[in-house]
C-alpha cells in the first residue's frame, strides 16, 4: 500500500472506487446469483481441469492502469492466470491481488448506472485484463470487451475468447439454466 493507492474498508456487499468515488455494489437479486453461480462453475471446471489459474466471485483485485492511482474493484467472477500469479504465489498476495484479473465478469443488476458499468470495463482493460465480459440479464446477452472493441453474444452464440484457451460456453444454454434455477 502506498500513497497512490486507494484503499477503502471491507464492506458488505464489497465497496470499489469507481469514476472518482466509492460505490458499494448492489447486493444481487437470485437472478443475478444465478447467472454468478453458473459462469462461476464453467470457469472454475475449466481452470481447474488445465491447472491453469484461479477463479473467483466478488474476488477484490487493487488494480493499477499505467499512470493512476491504485484502486479496489470486485468483479462478480474474476479469473486469474497461473502466467500472471503463480499457482505458488504467496497467500497474501493470492487474496487481494495487486494487478487486474486476466478476465472479468460483470454481471448487470436493475441499479447499475452504464457509466460505472463503462468505467469499470475501461479500467479493467487499461490495466491488462485480456477481457471483461458484461452480461446483461434482461436482454440476454453477453458483450465481450478486450483490445480489438467489443461483441455482443445472444442466444445461439458461443462464448469463446483467447484469454480463455479451449473454453466455450453456449450462451443462450446460460441463461436457459439461470432461468431454470430462479424458477421462471
Amino acid at each position: 500500500m502506498s500513497i497512490h493507492e486507494i484503499v477503502l474498508p471491507e464492506t458488505k456487499p464489497e465497496t470499489e472506487w469507481v469514476r472518482g468515488r466509492a460505490l458499494q455494489k448492489v447486493s444481487p437479486t437470485y437472478d443475478h446469483s444465478a447467472l454468478q453461480t453458473r459462469l462461476l462453475i464453467a470457469l472454475a471446471a475449466w481452470a481447474d481441469a488445465g491447472s491453469r489459474g484461479r477463479v473467483g466471485p466478488e474476488w477484490r483485485f487493487r488494480v493499477a492502469p499505467p499512470g493512476a492511482v491504485v484502486r479496489p474493484l470486485v468483479p462478480d467472477v474474476a479469473y486469474l492466470a497461473y502466467d500472471t500469479l503463480g499457482a505458488d504465489a504467496a497467500r497474501d498476495d493470492v487474496q487481494v491481488p495487486l494487478g487486474a484479473p486476466t478476465v472479468a465478469v460483470e454481471i448487470l443488476s436493475p441499479y447499475d448506472r452504464r457509466a460505472d458499468v463503462d468505467d469499470k470495463t475501461a479500467t479493467y482493460l487499461a490495466a491488462g485484463t485480456a477481457a471483461v465480459i458484461v452480461v446483461d440479464p434482461r436482454r440476454e446477452t453477453m458483450t465481450v470487451h478486450d483490445a480489438s472493441g467489443a461483441r455482443v453474444l445472444r442466444g445461439g452464440d458461443t462464448l469463446v475468447h483467447d484469454a480463455l484457451p479451449e473454453f466455450s460456453l453456449d450462451v443462450g444454454a446460460l441463461f436457459a439454466a439461470a432461468k431454470r434455477d430462479a424458477g421462471r
